[in-house]
């Protein structure tokens, strides 16, 4: 008889050629517990995921009480959803003024694409500057502005009239001209190793795109939530954009994502033509449901703070001579080697003592932590500890 693993590699198409392929059966707060009830402290959130643990008891609750009420009714934007309407209302909430219209979505891809395409149809322009090395997914229009091209030219022809500019380089910002339609930006680059930019770099960004017309779309995908410090990473930078993308630790464990834009800009996607933009299972209520729970959680317990507090603990304990320096800003984080180390190597070690963390696409030489947000001190200690005695033996 086939094992379960055996099962997954035969029957679900794989993403590369070597998976984890942990067999996990159950996961509770920064605990993950496999087949033969082996403990993982999990670093890394599902990639960023889970900012309030895994089955937070507030998350399970709202979405036992909507699965009570009803699920799927219709796609989206056609019936009165209260979920919807109560998510919505909380992110406007806590959102600059001018982020007042949210539309829901399935993930972080989806709601790169919708940004791309609000960004097009708002301006009635074509060119698209991104950055080198950024990450946004990987259906076709986010993969068309990925700045990696060995990761992307497998899949060519993709979108035409897109300008890649270096990340946190002012003096490149002069490309976006009065043909650019939208400048989109991670407001940490994530699979380039955790590249936090200056507060400079993103005021002048701003600035040339007022001047010359251009919607600033900022990627809080990865970022927001909590995990760098604010409930949004762009808060920290002194700047509103026009439209943001969210998603990963939006539902707490849940698939759901949006982009927020001005309701001005979004009603251009509701005619010429109506249903330009649509979405069957975007805004699932049951998702909704958790997405808001999520929130109220990580606000109610001032997890974007304690990302913070908990920062200066890991930097504090990830100290040896071969760790050359550490990235990153709150709970995303990358710790990048002063010496010839194998980094692979190095992850399925500390994976097989008991603690998951990660590495990135675009920089080989980096190892990703990024844990839930409701991580403690003494989890961090013990977590640290396995590192260090990784890296020794």
């Amino acid at each position: 008889m086939l094992t379960q693993r055996q099962l997954s590699l035969q029957y679900l198409a794989q993403t590369s050629n070597s998976p984890i392929a942990l067999e996990i059966v159950k996961a509770e707060g920064v605990y993950l517990y496999d087949l033969l009830g082996k403990e993982y402290i999990d670093l890394i959130s599902g990639i960023s995921v889970s900012n309030v643990g895994h089955r937070h008891p507030k998350v399970v609750k709202a979405i036992k009480e909507q699965l009570d009420k009803y699920m799927h009714l219709m796609v989206y934007g056609e019936y009165i959803q209260s979920p919807q309407v109560l998510l919505a209302q909380k992110l406007v909430e806590n959102l600059p003024s001018s982020l007042n219209n949210v539309y829901l979505v399935n993930s972080g891809s989806e709601a790169i694409e919708g940004a791309l395409k609000l960004a097009k149809r708002f301006t009635r322009r074509t060119e698209i500057i991104a950055f080198k090395n950024a990450y946004h997914g990987s259906t076709q229009g986010a993969l068309s502005i990925m700045g990696n091209e060995e990761m992307k030219n497998p899949f060519r022809p993709l979108l035409s009239d897109i300008t890649f500019l270096e990340y946190n380089n002012i003096s490149q910002l002069n490309h976006i001209s009065n043909k650019t339609a939208c400048v989109i930006a991670e407001t940490v680059q994530g699979e380039a190793g955790v590249i936090v930019p200056n507060k400079e770099f993103f005021v002048a960004l701003r600035k040339k795109c007022n001047e010359n017309g251009a919607i600033l779309i900022l990627d809080e995908i990865q970022t927001g939530f909590g995990r760098t410090g604010s409930l949004f990473c762009f808060q920290q930078f002194g700047i509103v954009p026009d439209i943001i993308t969210i998603a990963k630790g939006m539902g707490g464990g849940m698939p759901i994502g949006a982009f927020i834009a001005s309701k001005e800009m979004m009603n251009s996607l509701a005619d010429n033509p109506a249903l330009a933009h649509i979405t069957t299972f975007g805004g699932n209520p049951v998702c909704c449901a958790a997405a808001l729970a999520t929130l109220n959680v990580i606000l109610e317990e001032n997890l974007s703070n304690e990302a913070l507090n908990k920062e200066k603990i890991f930097r504090t304990l990830l100290k040896h001579p071969k760790i050359k320096s550490i990235y990153g800003r709150g709970l995303l984080l990358a710790i990048e080697w002063n010496e010839n180390i194998n980094n692979i190597e190095l992850i399925n070690r500390c994976i097989n003592k008991g603690v998951i963390v990660d590495w990135f696409l675009f920089c080989a030489n980096r190892m990703r932590i990024a844990p839930p947000l409701t991580i403690t001190p003494a989890e961090i200690e013990k977590s640290c500890h396995i590192i260090i005695d990784c890296i020794e033996n």
